[in-house]
């Protein structure tokens, strides 16, 4: 796994620093309707256009994952207390004498 990781992550980094370095010439961004000019370099725009990008994604993936994290948070708890249940029920079995289950008729070995 930690291969896979280097594998995607490296080449994507020096992909990143290229376009860094062949980009560093300045950009003025304008924000219509406000009177606000920026002049700064176009990799750090689009750099940093992606990385808004990515945590808008982000966000709307975490909003709609709501479901299943309720759901999880609904069974841990179902599983908390059906192992108290169980803890309990034990407790009341007695000491001394093995539990026996029952046979399975045809069962094979």
């Amino acid at each position: 796994m930690k291969l896979i990781h280097w594998l995607v992550t490296l080449p994507l980094a020096i992909i990143i620093v290229l376009f860094a370095v062949s980009n560093r010439d300045g950009v003025i961004v304008t924000f219509w309707p406000i009177p606000v000019t920026i002049e700064m370099p176009l990799y750090l725009i689009v750099l940093l256009a992606l990385a808004a990008g990515f945590l808008a994604g982000e966000l709307v993936a975490w909003i709609n994952g709501r479901h299943h994290r309720r759901h999880a948070r609904r069974r841990a708890r179902r599983i908390e207390e059906l192992e108290r249940e169980l803890g309990a029920t034990q407790a009341k079995l007695p000491k001394n004498e093995p539990t026996r289950l029952p046979a399975v008729m045809g069962a094979r070995n």
